[in-house]
């Protein structure tokens, strides 16, 4: 792994099912924000979760796409996502960039 890029393992804080929103709070603010202002690129892995709750993305990129606008989406990547939580992301994504 290069110093440009931080993996964050999200099923490792939340197990199969993302739905704690305070541990999605806790992830943006020690981990991915800090990260983001190095500057590096964070990928956030979904590997193993089989599933998240619409809140718990709000709470783990809502924040970052308000302050760095939407741009911020070419240094914050998502990986191992299934079509489920995919479809949240895209969700948030979409409603944040409307409000952008």
């Amino acid at each position: 792994m290069s110093n440009t890029e931080k993996i964050i393992k999200i099923a490792k804080y939340v197990g199969t099912f993302a739905e704690n929103k305070d541990v999605a709070r806790d992830i943006r603010k020690q981990q991915v924000e800090p990260a983001l202002n190095q500057p590096q690129s964070v990928i956030l892995d979904f590997k193993g979760v089989d599933g998240v709750t619409q809140s718990f993305i709000h709470a783990l990129i809502s924040d970052v796409i308000r302050v760095y606008t939407s741009e911020i989406l070419d240094q914050l990547l998502f990986k191992n996502c299934n079509d489920d939580v995919k479809g949240i992301i895209s969700i948030v994504v979409d409603y944040m960039q409307q409000i952008d």
